[in-house]
């Protein structure tokens, strides 16, 4: 298995988890949106060809859910990716806005 190491970008609405692989220029990210006090979304998990089958992907899900954990926060899994995973280790429930297998659902703002 290659070395991965993941850094953060966050701007306090949005932000990404970043993979880079040893020896590959290219990079995977895990983009995400803050919702709320304690509460983000994981929209999109996107990993160029270069990255893939070197484990990046999982690393950047595994990685959120670590940072979940020790800064208390919980994740609405809009990826499909983040769900497929979410739906093999059902132990991530306690991060976890929806349980596995179910769709989450993204209610608008109401403008008054």
């Amino acid at each position: 298995m290659p070395d991965i190491r993941i850094a953060t970008e966050d701007d306090g609405r949005h932000g990404r988890y970043i993979a880079h692989v040893d020896n590959i220029p290219d990079e995977a990210e895990l983009i995400f949106t803050h919702r709320g006090p304690d509460l983000i979304s994981a929209d999109h998990t996107g990993a160029p060809d270069a990255l893939r089958g070197t484990g990046a992907a999982r690393a950047l899900v595994d990685y959120l859910i670590a940072d979940a954990r020790a800064r208390g926060f919980r994740i609405i899994p809009l990826c499909p990716y983040v769900r497929a995973q979410y739906a093999k280790h059902p132990d991530w429930q306690d991060v976890m806005t929806v349980a596995p297998g179910e769709m989450p659902l993204i209610r608008a703002a109401r403008s008054e």
